[in-house]
């Protein structure tokens, strides 16, 4: 049934939230973390979790120092080989504050940080080499990251201290993101200024990387160009590569200089009880980056983060699809993150694939965006299977839900939220379905509160290759516009409450085989319930509704034709 709601407030949505609530489960512990294990779509297989033989080593009783100001990258490192050559054991960093260099961990070792413990790395630039890496879905030259594993087995960063990056020191600015008096502090810090004095660099070298980039990837040759422009090829802050049976548990990870948490290439992975931070303007500052991972939980972690706060990834274009490791096998549940571009998200770089993932009892609070799905063309790769559930999410400046696969790029659209018709034409022949176009399907949402401040929802395939068999069941959105679906097929709303201020709750171009059942919306005078456009639009199912045909409440435009709607 499609039932129409006059002058109701979004105001009263919070407390819609107690019928859709999120299940707090107890913290997660090596012995009892079954409950993350509940409820899965998929067979997920039991995550492999790190043990460690009792030996112990205290940094400390090394000679480190912990004054803030002296370097101890030399007594890290003499700890984790110590116990190293133990075969494993904990490196225990005490209360205090530790300035140290990069960290490099060996298999066997949990470095573990107790109450009051601060690891602070250097802001020194020199301290970081330039080295092989891997950014944005592709091999390059980063500098090397603070800390760091490549091929290791069963490792931990665990315990209830702090590891901070000193990203401000590598990090650009933009003048429009700070207070006047943010701004002259940083400007008496030193640096450089381009775009007319409005971007902020941290050096002549980090000011030089942005006038030869094109965005964080620079097209250079070899190691020497690189060598240039060092101080502009930020690492990411925690970077494990190609480990396996990982665990962080209870740290917090804040202040990266790049993204905070990378794994590359892991297997069995436990993240739980954390705190990822990144001021709220930091460029690339995002929380958790998963790539090409297989086989993890993320539990019971707060995220406020600069940019996506929990991404899958799997490579970018040709050398993601060539790599071929999609991210699968992940349960994320019991999440919360406050600001973030994204709250969970998958791309855009995923062009290895992501498949087998469960997102249940997470909140959202004043992300940009809830749930965000990004790809565009010459991505390929294949994202399917995906189970989201009990998500509530509130002030979102844009859409709580959003797919687009035009990311860093525009859709064309009119006014009505629909694109446009000459653009479509144009696109279909010079685009045509290749081992290059993503392709997202079988992707399932229920039980979802939200308000925003954008459209309550988004989904915008490509004209060549549609958005395939997503649905939405058991939802209250409410946004300053309603819900516009572009080049889907196969999509299923059902019980899905929309509080729209303005326009159509619901929009549809070109796309076909949409079944809506039980509807409900906030009816506008000046508007239609359902939009219907583009000739390519058929079989648009409207089930249990009390519209006929001919309704006022349908509006057909741009070509779409009486048949295209099938009632029921």
């Amino acid at each position: 049934m499609i039932t129409r709601f006059r002058k109701l407030s979004p105001a009263l949505l919070p407390f819609v939230a107690l019928v859709i609530s999120s299940c707090n489960k107890p913290t997660g512990s090596l012995q009892n973390n079954d409950w993350v294990y509940d409820n899965i779509e998929f067979d997920m297989p039991r995550v492999i979790e790190p043990s460690f033989p009792d030996n112990e080593v205290n940094i400390a009783d090394l000679g480190a120092i912990a004054d803030g100001q002296t370097l101890n990258t030399d007594y890290f490192t003499k700890a984790i080989e110590l116990m190293a050559a133990k075969g494993g054991g904990k490196v225990i960093v005490p209360s205090g504050i530790w300035m140290t260099g990069p960290i490099v961990l060996k298999s066997n070792i949990n470095l573990h940080l107790e109450d009051g413990a601060l690891i602070r790395f250097s802001p020194d630039f020199e301290l970081y080499p330039l080295v092989e890496s891997n950014f944005e879905g592709k091999n390059t030259y980063r500098c090397q990251s603070p800390l760091s594993g490549n091929g290791l087995e069963n490792i931990a960063i665990t315990g209830k201290g702090v590891i901070d990056g000193s990203g401000e020191a590598w990090r650009p600015v933009k003048k429009s993101k700070l207070t006047e008096g943010q701004w002259k502090k940083l400007l008496n810090s030193g640096g450089v200024l381009e775009d007319e004095g409005t971007y902020w660099f941290p050096s002549e070298k980090a000011a030089a990387g942005y006038r030869v980039s094109r965005g964080n990837l620079p097209p250079l040759q070899n190691q020497d160009e690189f060598m240039k422009i060092k101080d502009f090829l930020r690492p990411v802050m925690v970077s494990l590569v190609n480990c396996k049976v990982v665990l962080l548990d209870g740290v917090t990870f804040q202040n990266s200089p790049a993204w905070n948490i990378h794994p590359l290439l892991c297997e069995d992975l436990s993240i739980r009880n954390l705190t990822v931070r990144n001021p709220w303007y930091s460029q690339n500052g995002d929380g958790l980056d998963l790539e090409s991972c297989k086989n993890a939980l993320i539990y019971n972690n707060n995220f406020d983060v600069g940019d996506d706060a929990i991404c899958l990834k799997s490579g970018k274009d040709k050398q993601g699809r060539d790599r071929g490791r999609a991210t699968e096998n992940v349960i994320i549940k019991n999440n919360i993150v406050y600001h973030g571009h994204g709250g969970f998200v998958v791309g855009s770089e995923m062009s290895g694939g992501v498949r087998n993932v469960h997102v249940s009892d997470c909140t959202f609070m004043g992300t940009n965006v809830g749930i965000r799905f990004k790809s565009a063309r010459g991505r390929g790769g294949v994202v399917e299977n995906i189970y989201i559930s009990n998500i509530n999410m509130t002030d979102i400046p844009a859409e709580p839900i959003r797919f687009n696969m035009f990311y860093g790029g525009q859709a064309p659209m009119l006014e009505d939220g629909s694109s446009s018709i000459e653009s479509q034409n144009k696109d279909k022949l010079a685009f045509s379905v290749t081992e290059e176009t993503p392709v997202f399907r079988n992707i399932h949402l229920k039980n979802i509160v939200a308000n925003g401040f954008g459209k309550v929802a988004v989904f915008i395939g490509l004209p060549e290759l549609k958005l395939e068999n997503l649905s939405l069941e058991n939802a209250v959105l409410s946004g300053y516009e309603g819900f516009v679906i572009t080049d889907a097929s196969g999509i299923k709303l059902k019980n899905v409450k929309i509080f729209q201020k303005n326009g159509p709750a619901l929009t549809i171009f070109n796309s076909k085989d949409i079944e809506v059942e039980n509807l409900n919306f906030n009816e506008q005078s000046d508007a239609s319930a359902v939009a219907i456009s583009g000739k390519e639009s058929s079989n648009i199912m409207l089930n249990n509704t009390d519209f006929k045909p001919g309704d006022k409440q349908i509006q057909l435009l741009n070509g779409a034709g009486n048949t295209a709607v099938v009632w029921k």
